[in-house]
């Protein structure tokens, strides 16, 4: 039982879309999200299970054979998997609200029809390739060249830290259309439509990560890559402001992530504590051991109600820059603080891999980092306080 009630007022479709997550993480992936840790494995059968369930469309309209799910029920299933299996809600938050919401947003009929319904219905994974070596925080740095030539571009570059580029059958990738002599800095980033197999495409170094093990994050190279034409998404020069706007969107996921991860790190230490006796009473009953507690359950709570009151104002309609940079802030700390208290509550314990508090911690600290530092968070937050 979860040590914490719910206090959110969800309609019966949301606690159903809950339920389902929820069976699907206790069934599905718990048996094995150690060993797919351990063994750093990606099980690729999930992409089709997840695809069955309409998880791989959460926010694609029915029309395009979506689920057409609101922002809270989106979270919703990515917290319940996060609480179970950090790696593979990262899959569905990068699949889901990056390259799935750039088709949905400037996709054209044909690209919507070739490329969004399938990864929606769960044939093709979908990545997002922006970051590159000397382009992280500083993302419209990126050096990625798109060349015009006849009916196609010809792209050259290196992109870094995909999550399942190597696994996906459709990756948004961020290149230049200007020129180096006529840089227009973000302005000069276009977004294309690569799809895998391709003469010019190689999939690089895989990273061997502290944590999320069971998702792959790889380097793509492009050599003379040739990406026809009509796979430019949207306008020139557009791609970095479709990638920001999707990446507001993004926050949101990594945030539900942190939330399941430190929710789920509670309640094993809350259950840890009631079993686990020294001086002849279980811990759970020293004052000590309690204030740890609480504190826990203090801040996991405190970080959902951010993260579910931004998905509300999103589903107003309301602009969340701001908010969803707070709650990707809160949750992300939060998780990494919560986890850090799982460890001490377990003792010895904590440390080994008997336990999962300890992969519970490793997964939590990547959340301080992807889809935008806590200190780019901290500079979205502090430009918005001075916005006009």
């Amino acid at each position: 039982m979860a040590p914490l009630r719910e206090f959110l007022t969800l309609s019966d479709e949301q606690r159903e879309i809950q339920r389902l997550a929820r069976d699907f993480a206790q069934t599905e992936l718990a048996p094995h999200a150690a060993a797919w840790d351990r063994e750093a494995h990606f099980e690729r059968s999930l992409i089709s299970r997840l695809g069955a369930l309409g998880f791989l469309g959460m926010l694609v309209p029915e029309s395009d054979d979506g689920m057409a799910l609101d922002a809270v029920s989106y979270l919703l299933v990515l917290e319940e998997i996060a609480a179970v299996d950090a790696s593979t809600a990262v899959m569905l938050s990068v699949h889901n609200s990056l390259p799935s919401r750039m088709l949905l947003a400037h996709g054209t009929a044909s690209q919507r029809e070739r490329f969004l319904r399938p990864m929606a219905r769960g044939e093709l994974l979908g990545a997002f390739a922006l970051s590159e070596a000397e382009a992280g925080s500083d993302a419209s740095a990126l050096r990625t060249q798109a060349t015009r030539d006849g009916d196609a571009y010809v792209l050259n570059g290196t992109k870094s830290w995909v999550t399942h580029g190597n696994n996906a059958g459709v990756i948004l990738a961020m290149a230049r259309t200007d020129t180096p002599e006529t840089r227009r800095g973000a302005r000069g980033i276009s977004a294309f439509i690569v799809t895998p197999g391709q003469p010019g495409f190689s999939v690089g170094k895989k990273e061997d990560k502290m944590g999320l093990r069971a998702s792959p994050t790889v380097q793509l190279v492009f050599d003379n890559l040739r990406v026809p034409a009509d796979q430019m998404l949207g306008e020139p020069g557009q791609g970095f402001i479709y990638a920001l706007q999707s990446l507001e969107h993004g926050r949101l996921g990594i945030a539900a992530q942190a939330v399941g991860i430190g929710r789920a790190a509670l309640e094993h230490a809350v259950r840890y504590a009631a079993e686990r006796r020294q001086f002849g009473r279980p811990i759970r009953e020293f004052e000590a051991m309690q204030f740890k507690l609480a504190d826990m359950a203090a801040r996991v709570t405190q970080a959902r109600a951010v993260l579910y009151a931004a998905a509300t104002a999103k589903d107003r309609g309301d602009p969340i820059q701001q908010l969803s940079s707070i709650a990707k802030l809160t949750a992300s700390e939060m998780a990494m603080w919560v986890t850090t208290q799982a460890i001490q509550v377990f003792g010895g314990y904590g440390y080994v891999k008997d336990y999962p508090v300890e992969r519970f911690f490793r997964d939590a600290k990547v959340t301080e980092i992807y889809e935008g530092t806590s200190e780019i968070q901290r500079l979205v937050i502090a430009r918005e306080l001075y916005a006009s």
